[in-house]
C-alpha cells in the first residue's frame, strides 16, 4: 500500500502523541526516558494540531499514521496563544518534578512552566516547524515531501519565511535541511538555526 501525504485529522492525534514518543530519543523510543508518556508530545507535537491544525500534515500508509510535520504561521502569535489556551493546563498536568527523573523529562518540565519564548534571531522567519518519522517510512522521500506540503500551505497564506533548530550532533538532519534549501542563520551553543525565505525577508 502507498503512503499518502495528507493534512491532519483530528482522529490522528493518538497517533502523534505514540510517534512523537517513539523518535523522541535521537529517532529512537523514549518512553523508558519519561514518567508521563503524553509529556513530549504535549510540549513538540500536540499544540500545534489543536491551536494551528491548518498547516498540519501526516504521512499514513492505509489506516496508519507513521509520521508528521506540525508547526505554526507565527511563532510570536503561537507562544501567545499557548500562553493563554496550552500551558496552563498543562503546568496543572505536570508539576514540576521534586527529584529528578532524567535530564529530558526535567527540561520538558522546565519549558512547560517557563513557556515558549521565540528567539529574537529568527523574527524575521516567523512560522517553524517539527518533523517526524518512524524508521520504516525512512528512506522514501517522506520527509522532504512533507516539508514542501508545509512550505506549499505557508506561501498561500503569504507567510514571509520559517526556521527550525538542529542540535549540532545531528549530522543527517543539517545535511537534509540544507538539501531542502535551509541556509544557516545563527548559531547557538547546542543547536544551529537554520531558516528559509518563502518571500522577502
Amino acid at each position: 500500500m502507498p503512503f499518502e501525504i495528507r493534512p491532519y485529522r483530528d482522529a490522528d492525534l493518538t497517533s502523534i502523541y505514540k510517534i512523537c514518543m517513539q523518535t523522541a530519543d535521537g529517532g529512537k523510543d523514549a518512553s523508558h526516558l519519561f514518567t508521563e508518556q503524553q509529556l513530549i508530545g504535549d510540549f513538540y507535537a500536540v499544540p500545534y494540531v489543536i491551536l494551528e491544525s491548518d498547516v498540519c500534515w501526516v504521512v499514513s500508509r492505509g489506516d496508519e499514521v507513521c509520521g508528521y510535520i506540525v508547526g505554526c504561521k507565527s511563532s510570536q502569535s503561537f507562544s501567545l496563544q499557548c500562553e493563554e489556551q496550552w500551558f496552563p493546563t498543562l503546568r496543572t498536568k505536570y508539576p514540576l518534578a521534586s527529584k529528578s527523573i532524567s535530564p529530558l523529562n526535567d527540561r520538558l518540565l522546565r519549558l512547560i512552566h517557563d513557556g515558549y519564548q521565540p528567539r529574537p534571531e529568527f523574527a524575521n522567519y516567523p512560522a517553524h516547524l517539527h518533523i517526524n518519522l518512524l524508521g520504516n517510512t525512512q528512506g522514501h522521500g517522506l520527509g522532504a515531501k512533507l516539508i514542501n506540503a508545509f512550505i506549499d500551505n505557508l506561501k498561500t497564506l503569504t507567510v514571509a519565511g520559517l526556521h527550525l533548530e538542529v542540535s549540532r550532533d545531528n549530522a543527517g538532519a543539517i545535511s537534509f535541511y540544507e538539501k531542502m534549501g535551509f541556509e544557516v542563520i545563527c548559531e547557538f551553543e547546542h543547536s544551529i538555526g537554520y531558516g528559509m525565505c518563502l518571500y522577502p525577508c
